[in-house]
């Protein structure tokens, strides 16, 4: 029998609680998706474990976009960690990136005595958080918005993106975590009320309803291999009632190619590029998100010299 995407270990799926004006999207990420991401770049600690939030939010929003695209979870600041992009495209492949300065992290470490830093002490106070939706069409401009970075948790950012950009009431729950044996896991899960209208009516009571159950959510419950995604939202919406979708299989995949390199350098002035050019004639560049490494002729890319 062919698993659902959801039975894998690593998917996004949309859920509904049923009679409730709420939807809701879960994540779960391991083997196939965040752990090699992670594992890619030798991060400290904890500056994965945010690269991992930032991943996991990125699928948690995409999960239910309605076109072929993606999103990008960009959060960016003058602190110890200038950027960190989290991305999901809507066929399932994610992948991500972090900017820092050792030397700031190290101070950053020191200060909080190996505690979990926050927000504005990893991007400073001109920190923000953007989201950023990309249509795969070239006749639709990007989409984006954009809060400061000034709560506690990516989660915390995220809801206030919500609030504030789509005035959508949200709850946003994600954890990241490494075991013993050195293996990355991720899960999230994110509820939003359904505004009212004539045929639902008042939506308060029932969201409040949900924020309450919502509120006993453990990271623990979120990332644990044992307990299956539908039993979790058994367990916290059984009185209710709740469907998950089939959802999308998560893996880690990066979109960079020879191809797509050769067609930005050749975009590129010649005199930039030729000072770039190694002593055996080629360019040589690395993927930041995937650190795969491209040796590209300069004679593809530029013009002829005169």
């Amino acid at each position: 029998m062919t698993e659902t995407p959801h039975e894998t270990g690593d998917f996004a799926a949309t859920f509904q609680i049923e009679g409730r004006p709420i939807r809701g999207r879960a994540v779960r990420m391991g083997a196939g998706s965040i752990s090699p991401i992670l594992d890619r770049h030798d991060y400290p600690p904890h500056l994965a474990q945010i690269l991992g939030e930032a991943v996991t939010l990125a699928a948690l929003v995409g999960a239910s976009l309605k076109f072929e695209g993606k999103i990008l979870v960009q959060a960016e600041g003058d602190g110890p960690v200038t950027l960190l992009v989290g991305e999901y495209n809507t066929n399932g492949n994610v992948r991500g990136y972090a900017r820092y300065n050792p030397e700031g992290w190290a101070n950053l470490e020191r200060v909080n005595k190996g505690g979990e830093p926050h927000m504005p002490q990893l991007f400073g106070r001109s920190g923000r958080l953007g989201l950023i939706l990309v249509h795969d069409s070239p006749d639709i401009q990007p989409y984006q918005g954009i809060v400061p970075l000034n709560k506690a948790t990516l989660a915390q950012c995220a809801e206030e993106y919500f609030d504030m950009s789509e005035q959508v009431p949200s709850s946003i729950r994600i954890a990241v975590d490494r075991s013993a044996s050195g293996a990355w896991t991720a899960g999230g899960m994110l509820v939003q009320r359904i505004a009212a209208d004539d045929a639902r009516g008042e939506t308060d009571e029932g969201w409040r309803e949900a924020e309450m159950l919502f509120a006993t959510l453990t990271p623990a419950e979120l990332i644990d291999p044992a307990l299956p995604m539908p039993e979790l939202l058994y367990r916290l919406f059984h009185e209710q009632g709740v469907t998950l979708e089939s959802g999308m299989k998560v893996l880690d995949q990066c979109t960079c190619s020879e191809e797509r390199l050769v067609n930005t350098l050749s975009q590129m002035p010649d005199e930039s590029l030729r000072e770039l050019v190694e002593e055996d004639g080629n360019l040589s560049i690395d993927c930041q998100f995937c650190a795969r490494h491209y040796n590209v002729d300069i004679a593809r890319v530029t013009g002829p010299v005169n």
